[in-house]
């Protein structure tokens, strides 16, 4: 009963991280078109950079 009791434990850790990770990688991916968005309005690297919080590099790989 023990074993079930931690193996339970086990997969509601395993589900509360990888829906940590699906919630981060949307907000990742939520930032990436804002910063698609402000550069075809015409916001500069730098102040796309300063507003989504994203990499120069990341921003030049959009």
């Amino acid at each position: 009963m023990r074993n079930s009791v931690i193996y339970q434990e086990i997969l509601q850790e395993g589900r509360l991280e990888g829906r940590l990770e699906a919630k981060l990688e949307g907000k990742q991916e939520a930032k990436e078109e804002i910063a698609l968005n402000l550069l075809r309005i015409g916001l500069s690297l730098e102040q796309v950079v300063q507003v989504t919080g994203l990499s120069l590099e990341k921003i030049q790989s959009l």
